[in-house]
């Protein structure tokens, strides 16, 4: 053994690294990471430098690679070769963050939808100002089956999922010649609130006067709410002037086998005075 050098036991070096020493040992097998020198009675010993190697081949492991495939990749070749395969995995971690940011978005609005919810009074209306909003609209399903909605519905998805959009919310677009008529199950379109609206034209919700309400219960009998809605206004000395924005809000109300229970559709319509 030469003096010069600064040798670690396989212990020292599995904690330097934060590993098993079951581990090397395995990588010392398979000619993955060999140690710099071993005695006559087969003990191991690793330098600092061989830290940056393991640093590496964990880093591979990360994006994906198997052994054999880091194996291959240490050996020696050319600089062309080695930057193709690093871009190729960068690229497909890029991929992985972005995915991983959506799930991270999605965990916290989930977080602050239930928050606020769980604050709200449910039997109660309310007119409020409200800012112009730009969302993003489906195609229109106005008269459509519920089969063709069905298949939208699957297109929009694929088009959030494809086009790394942070949903904020989405929701039901009910044009007010519906909501007049007691039509309100016919959804002119399906929205997003995201944070980007760079992927396609954006519809803008006007600013004014909303009467804000709630629903909890399943969709099919929002027009409860509707009319409890319309009867509030009348008495309130307003009349509907615009379309009606409903949003999905999840509130989680005790372990229920009812999936709907724990929803509540917020009731966003514009409104004037008469």
């Amino acid at each position: 053994m030469k003096s010069s050098k600064k040798l670690m036991t396989t212990g020292e070096f599995a904690d330097l690294c934060d590993v098993k020493k079951q581990t090397l040992f395995h990588y010392d097998d398979i000619g993955l990471l060999e140690p710099e020198y071993k005695n006559e009675n087969g003990y191991r010993y690793y330098t600092i430098q061989q830290a940056e190697a393991y640093s590496m081949i964990d880093m591979l492991k990360e994006i994906g690679m198997s052994l054999a495939e880091i194996k291959d990749f240490l050996q020696p070749k050319n600089t062309k070769k080695i930057t193709d395969l690093l871009t190729e995995k960068e690229k497909l971690v890029d991929i992985k963050i972005r995915k991983m940011e959506r799930i991270q978005h999605l965990i916290k609005n989930q977080k602050k939808q239930i928050e606020e919810v769980s604050q709200l009074d449910l039997e109660r209306f309310t007119i409020e100002d409200m800012a112009a909003e730009q969302i993003v609209l489906s195609e229109n399903i106005l008269n459509y089956s519920h089969k063709d909605i069905t298949k939208m519905i699957i297109s929009f998805m694929k088009y959030v999922k494809q086009g790394d959009i942070k949903v904020e919310n989405w929701g039901s677009l009910i044009r007010q010649e519906q909501i007049e008529t007691g039509d309100y199950l016919n959804y002119s379109n399906f929205y997003l609130r995201e944070n980007q609206l760079h992927l396609t034209e954006a519809f803008t919700k006007k600013a004014g006067k909303y009467v804000i309400g709630y629903h909890k219960e399943s969709y099919i009998n929002t027009n409860k709410t509707y009319e409890k809605i319309k009867d509030y206004l009348e008495k309130e000395g307003y009349r509907i002037c615009g379309d009606s924005f409903e949003e999905y809000l999840y509130l989680m109300d005790g372990i229920s086998s009812n999936i709907e229970a724990n929803y509540v559709t917020k009731i966003m319509m514009e409104v004037e005075e008469k």
